[in-house]
């Protein structure tokens, strides 16, 4: 009996490593095509030349952010003047956040933390290309956050312009949505789309089979052998596939597995799956929650509040929700309602509109309540 059981000093993860979200595989398959287009894109670069712009776009988890990361990765391999410079937009989403990333990468240190304006920095940025003759390429992960705080033209103006600023500057951008909805061409100020003419590279999701074979090869690398059989990686697929995200099935092999350990078992099994994907299923959800600012998480704490208070057939529209939010915060309308609409776009909640006596715009969750409330924790 004790043979069946993991010691204390035991583990079944052989690189617990290789399930993070962030994890960029060595071998990085069903993504070739879309890896071959993206080279085309910066491929001037290397020449001295401004890289091509480019969009890519699918839902998440479909391989778009480590399709890009692997990608820099290989130029930062090679000897070019090309530099590149990965953003994540969920963190750094203004345009003072952005170039101050730009520059740590370019002077290898992060721009004076006071006293420094965004002017200076770009001068710096812009000088140390022309100096060292340098072309940058700039990846904006989840750019639709930077449509969100309103920042987006911003940040592209500056980036796609600088040469007439500082002729000889070389910059390409790629752009990363992972919101099906968001189009830029209408988003962006027509000045700055006139120099982006991004091409677009469209990410699908993984078909069932491809899940099974990126899921099964992270668990020949992750897990000793043994840990996780045939029937049980299926399971694993099947979950996975509900939720369209990858991302969720990496989560999933990993709580599972820990389920496994916590339990002292040599093998995860059928509960442990299924226990961790109640948590795993709401993987965007973690994300999307701690990406937002003090005042829209407590926006969205009373929404979810007077959620759980209202009766299934009772609305909650907006103006209500306006005067509930202001016993709790301070907050003006409109600042309310570009929270409202950002919500709306991020996906947590619904607002849609009712007719009646004029347009009423009705707020619904997204997500149960309760497990919103349990997040903002």
């Amino acid at each position: 009996m004790k043979k069946d059981l993991l010691m204390w000093d035991e583990t079944l993860f052989r690189d617990p490593e290789v399930f993070e979200i962030d994890y960029v595989p060595e071998q990085f398959n069903h993504r070739e095509t879309q890896m071959r287009e993206l080279a085309f894109q910066i491929k001037p670069g290397f020449r001295g030349g401004r890289p091509l712009n480019s969009i890519c776009r699918g839902l998440p988890g479909t391989g778009k952010t480590t399709s890009v990361r692997k990608l820099f990765a290989q130029v930062e391999e090679e000897e070019s003047r090309l530099v590149p410079v990965y953003i994540n937009c969920q963190i750094d989403n203004t345009k003072f956040a952005v170039f101050a990333q730009i520059y740590q990468k370019l002077a290898g240190r992060h721009p004076p933390a006071s006293g420094t304006s965004f002017k200076q920095i770009f001068n710096a940025v812009a000088k140390h290309l022309l100096k060292e003759e340098k072309v940058l390429i700039v990846a904006l992960d989840d750019a639709n956050y930077l449509l969100y705080e309103n920042e987006i033209n911003k940040v592209l103006y500056p980036l796609l312009r600088s040469h007439e600023s500082y002729p000889g500057t070389r910059i390409g951008v790629i752009s990363i949505i992972s919101d099906m909805n968001v189009d830029l061409s209408r988003e962006v100020d027509p000045r700055v789309f006139s120099v982006f003419r991004p091409t677009e590279i469209y990410f699908p999701p993984y078909s069932a089979d491809e899940v099974h074979h990126i899921l099964s090869e992270r668990v020949m690398t992750g897990l000793y052998p043994g840990a996780l059989t045939d029937s049980m990686l299926d399971l694993v697929v099947e979950q996975t596939m509900k939720s369209g995200d990858l991302r969720v099935g990496l989560d999933l092999l990993k709580r599972a597995t820990l389920n496994a350990e916590m339990a002292a078992r040599r093998q995860v099994e059928e509960d442990d799956i299924c226990q961790a994907y109640k948590i795993s299923k709401y993987l965007h959800l973690t994300f999307t929650l701690r990406t937002l600012k003090k005042e829209e998480k407590d926006l969205v704490r009373v929404i979810a509040e007077m959620s759980q208070e209202i009766d299934e057939k009772e609305e909650m529209n907006a103006g209500g929700v306006y005067e509930e939010a202001k016993t709790h915060m301070k907050l003006g309308y409109t600042r309310y309602y570009e929270i409202i609409k950002k919500l709306d776009a991020m996906r947590l909640i619904n607002l849609t509109y009712r007719r009646g006596r004029g347009r009423t715009r009705v707020i619904s969750l997204r997500y149960e309540p309760g497990r919103i409330l349990e997040l903002l924790v």
